[in-house]
């Protein structure tokens, strides 16, 4: 299984989520609207570049987005080694390792975006990503500028972002491309994030992380404060807190969740970046040469996803043995228990017929295919008469 990664803001663009919009995970779009108390909908589709620009709706725009490409990976039972998300992106990593839930994750996001947008407002800053040199000679760049401006993500072996003062971090640049740097280029975000500009934020975030039930994380969950692996519940809130006026230590993160692919043997290690652009898969092969990425951003890449994985043989490559997968928060996957030609139970009524463990949802080639779970079934994904493979969704359902 691959490494799910979650991109921050300063990809974002407009109408990225218009590709979406007939998929079924667009249904979370709704689901975020309405725990954040706002029009997602509006910001994935009509907002304009300047729109998306300011932090707060950058930050919730690009957060839920992940979560729709999230849902709709998972839709076809797939799912992760490990996960890691880059600044914002990591509340979405946490909300697909279960360690908050989706509404948290949502209205978290909101206030955290809101708090951010305020401290840019009363401290305003620049970000710059320097090209073609490493954190420490960019660090020693900073310190040479003799003003307010740091280092703000490690990003990989060669980039790196500074953010503060927009006169201090034009001083850093030029001194970066004095000490060996390729270029300098500003990242189109509204405020100097991952500094002590804010600084001002973490009291709104505090409050919010105090409201929010944290859970140990189903999978591995690597921090950007220091790019390692945190199993605990407890253990977040202060990560979360911290990561707002640190450093994204990104390329530790990278480098963590290569290894942690390499412990559990994968044949080949995969990243797997949800989100809008290809940031991330960029930026892991820098720091790992020969590394395999793939960019979910369309929903034509999950055909693309399916052959990364499965190859040239079929979904049981990864699903075989499973009679159902996990989908997002309360939602799950039926899958086929055999290939065959998919035929539905007679009369059955998919317009949110409830089921019970163990209620006959159809058959492939003779076998039954029962449903594990009691729920909800909220349609089928097999048509009569396809012809299926072994662990294909068949069915899906919203489980009690």
């Amino acid at each position: 299984m691959p490494a799910f990664v979650f991109p921050g803001q300063g990809w974002q663009r407009p109408g990225m989520g218009r590709q979406w919009t007939d998929h079924p995970s667009w249904e979370l779009v709704d689901d975020a609207s309405e725990a954040a108390g706002r029009d997602v909908a509006h910001l994935l589709l009509d907002a304009d570049a300047d729109e998306l620009t300011e932090t707060r709706n950058a930050q919730l725009a690009t957060f839920t987005l992940s979560l729709v490409l999230l849902d709709a990976v998972e839709r076809l039972g797939i799912e992760p080694t490990a996960a890691a998300g880059h600044s914002v992106g990591e509340y979405a990593a946490l909300v697909g390792a279960g360690v908050i839930g989706f509404e948290d994750g949502v209205r978290l996001v909101a206030e955290r975006g809101d708090a951010m947008q305020a401290a840019a407002d009363a401290e305003p800053g620049v970000m710059a990503v320097v090209a073609g040199s490493d954190a420490e000679t960019v660090d020693i760049a900073c310190r040479l500028a003799d003003g307010p401006v740091w280092l703000a993500n490690d990003n990989s072996v060669t980039e790196v972002v500074i953010a503060g003062e927009g006169d201090a971090v034009e001083r850093a640049g030029a001194r970066a491309l004095e000490l060996g740097a390729r270029g300098l280029r500003p990242v189109p975000v509204g405020g100097a994030f991952h500094t002590p500009f804010m600084a001002p934020a973490r009291n709104r975030l505090t409050k919010a992380l105090a409201e929010v039930v944290f859970h140990r994380p189903e999978i591995p969950v690597v921090a950007n404060v220091d790019g390692r692996v945190h199993t605990g519940a407890t253990e977040w809130p202060t990560r979360l807190l911290a990561q707002l006026t640190s450093p994204v230590r990104w390329r530790q993160s990278v480098l963590r969740l290569g290894a942690l692919l390499d412990e559990r043997a994968e044949r080949e290690r995969l990243f797997v970046e949800l989100g809008p652009g290809s940031s991330l898969s960029r930026l892991a092969g820098q720091t790992l040469p020969g590394i395999r990425s793939l960019s979910i951003s369309a929903p034509d890449h999950l055909d693309q996803l399916v052959d990364a994985i499965a190859g040239d043989t079929p979904l049981h490559a990864f699903a075989a043995g499973h009679h159902g997968e996990h989908l997002y928060v309360s939602e799950r996957v039926v899958i086929a228990p055999a290939a065959g030609v998919f035929e539905p139970a007679p009369g059955l009524d998919t317009a949110e017929t409830l089921v019970e463990v163990g209620s006959l949802l159809g058959a492939v080639s003779g076998a039954d295919v029962r449903s594990p779970f009691a729920g909800r079934l909220m349609g089928m994904l097999a048509a009569p008469g396809e012809r299926v493979q072994t662990g294909q969704p068949v069915a899906w359902l919203r489980v009690r």
